[in-house]
């Protein structure tokens, strides 16, 4: 999957309402405390299993919003979740967070955040009732869910917070990928995908199987994140282009750093750059980050004949 950027219209909304709790929080130092953002809310957290469905089928069948019934039988809110494959869900009624306890605990964080998203836009609250979430167009849950997407980075990150300390700590490494998880208290997937995205220079961020081990998905990764510029500048770069560099130089270890390597990557107009690629394994997936380094200078070719010799 690729990222995708919002229009600007969309952004602003969106960070109005996390700049509105992060000042309702007193503006707090990193990792932001979620509970506290749901006390601020008044949120209510619970857990249900994609495995094991009998908490959700409990708690579905007592819901009500606006005086009705929020699905006409219990069933049908797991149909919702087994539609969209959803990994955590936002009920308005009782204002409560559903996350699936099924998914390793690492990933809760994300998806609390996700649904804290989708709780203060109020134009996904419209979408979160009964028949109009069940039938909702495809594309419009696609749409939702970036929103969201964005919206959770930029509150776990808070917002300008990610960017002054990532883009202050010098030329964009993988060690900062790392000390952003440490600070901010988030993934390690997280923490690339922001850096990326924040920086103003071309540069991109993948995350894929071993490069060693294939899995035998069909997809070549899970995401292939690009910065604006790199965006602009390098549209026909592929996934696949990409990670036959990383397969040149990975190393067969099973954890920790795969090894690094300067590489040409070439841009819309066939120009020749370098940009220095980092991978790293987590022991589930491999995290890369490559950003532009230099332009490569085309070798000037010099011939020496009868007349040019001394």
């Amino acid at each position: 999957m690729r990222n995708r950027f919002l229009p600007d219209r969309q952004r602003a909304e969106i960070d109005a309402q996390v700049s509105k709790i992060l000042r309702g929080l007193g503006n707090p130092d990193p990792p932001l405390d979620l509970e506290q953002v749901r006390t601020l809310l008044r949120l209510d957290v619970g857990y249900y299993s994609s495995t094991d469905d009998s908490a959700l089928r409990e708690f579905v069948s007592r819901v009500r919003v606006a005086g009705k019934l929020f699905i006409e039988r219990p069933t049908r809110i797991l149909d919702v979740v087994r539609k969209f494959d959803l990994k955590a869900l936002f009920v308005p009624d009782g204002q409560r967070i559903l996350l699936d306890s099924a998914l390793p605990e690492i990933k809760w964080r994300w998806n609390e955040a996700h649904e804290v998203i989708h709780s203060v836009l109020p134009h996904h609250q419209v979408l979160m009732h009964g028949d109009d979430i069940f039938n909702l167009n495809p594309s419009c849950h696609v749409e939702i869910e970036h929103e969201a997407n964005y919206g959770a980075g930029r509150l776990l990150f808070l917002q300008d917070r990610f960017s002054e300390f990532a883009l202050g700590a010098g030329r964009p490494t993988f060690a900062i990928v790392k000390a952003a998880q440490r600070e901010f208290g988030n993934t390690l997937t997280s923490a690339l995908w922001r850096l990326v995205e924040a920086l103003d220079v071309p540069a991109i961020g993948i995350v894929s199987p071993h490069p060693r081990y294939p899995d035998g998905n069909s997809e070549p990764c899970r995401y292939f994140i690009r910065s604006r510029a790199f965006e602009a500048q390098f549209s026909a770069v592929s996934e696949v282009d990409v990670l036959r560099v990383i397969r040149g130089y990975a190393s067969w270890s099973r954890r920790g750093p795969l090894g690094s390597q300067e590489a040409i990557v070439r841009d819309d107009n066939g120009d020749e750059h370098i940009f220095a690629f980092e991978t790293f394994y987590n022991g589930h997936e491999a995290l890369t980050l490559a950003v532009f380094a230099r332009r490569r200078q085309p070798a000037v070719a010099v011939v020496v004949g009868p007349s040019t010799l001394p």
